[in-house]
């Protein structure tokens, strides 16, 4: 049975509990990161939780001990001991039912599961509804994920295994767990952060650490149907292809660019030599 951190404690995951008026449960006002876990150690750690700080920050939770939430991570991964993915969630804690907050009391839980890199061709479509670059919540990691869940929902109904948002402005934005990369006249782009999308950790590290050509530019949707090519990065894809967007199948699949990231990265991540914390 796997154990959980929950406020300075560990304990079995069946004697898990967190209060009725918790206000992550209530309102989802929280925010989380989840980190890959390789032979019980968590990959790029420092990383993420700089990002939990930033999102803490964001929706005036912090601040948070982050060497006390580091420390959890490291001994739920050991006690784990293999493969997985390692998830640290922070809440506003007890409030009352309704917006407002009560004194600020973080509930902060640590707890993996098992599972395994995504990395065949996957196929997207677009939703209807968009991100919106200028909210409150742009760029944050919160809890409040149900525009995500409704958008997955949407692709799996069809078949597919992710789903895009455009932004307010017509720009592609992100998918529902991942930052997306194209393919498109002669060029490999990303959206920037401007767009609206969450600056992910593995993108940040395709874009700081490997030796490949590409740009941060807006891309408007309409460009998507012209595109030669498309990927999908995020900490449980690392660098996924995508074979078709809204059915209609991309000329390639991997392409040229999707394989030389993907050879990139694992070159650069791989391997017992690689870092676990880059």
């Amino acid at each position: 049975m796997s154990r959980v951190w929950i406020n300075g404690e560990m304990i079995d995951e069946a004697d898990a509990r967190v209060a009725y008026d918790d206000h992550g449960i209530t309102v989802g006002d929280g925010a989380f990161e989840t980190a890959k876990v390789i032979g019980g150690r968590p990959f790029a750690l420092r990383r993420h939780l700089d990002r939990l700080g930033g999102s803490l920050a964001a929706l005036r939770l912090g601040p948070l001990d982050l060497a006390t939430v580091r420390d959890a991570v490291e001994a739920v991964c050991a006690d784990h001991g293999g493969d997985g993915f390692v998830r640290v969630t922070v809440t506003a804690g007890r409030g009352p039912l309704g917006s407002p907050r009560g004194d600020i009391s973080p509930t902060v839980i640590v707890a993996i599961r098992p599972g395994s890199i995504r990395t065949e061709p996957c196929d997207v479509i677009v939703v209807g509804y968009t991100r919106n670059e200028n909210g409150a919540l742009a760029g944050v990691k919160s809890t409040s994920y149900a525009e995500n869940v409704l958008a997955l929902a949407d692709a799996l109904a069809v078949g597919s295994e992710e789903a895009l948002f455009a932004n307010t402005a017509g720009m592609l934005c992100e998918g529902t767990g991942s930052n997306v990369f194209v393919g498109l006249d002669g060029e490999l782009l990303t959206p920037p952060l401007s767009a609206g999308c969450l600056a992910g950790v593995t993108r940040a590290l395709v874009l700081e650490q490997l030796d490949v050509a590409l740009r941060e530019a807006d891309i408007p949707m309409d460009a998507l149907g012209r595109c030669d090519e498309m990927f999908l990065v995020s900490t449980g894809r690392e660098v996924q292809p995508v074979r078709s967007i809204d059915g209609v199948a991309l000329p390639g699949c991997p392409g040229h660019w999707t394989n030389m990231v993907r050879s990139a990265w694992v070159a650069a991540f791989s391997g017992p030599d690689a870092p676990i914390d880059p």
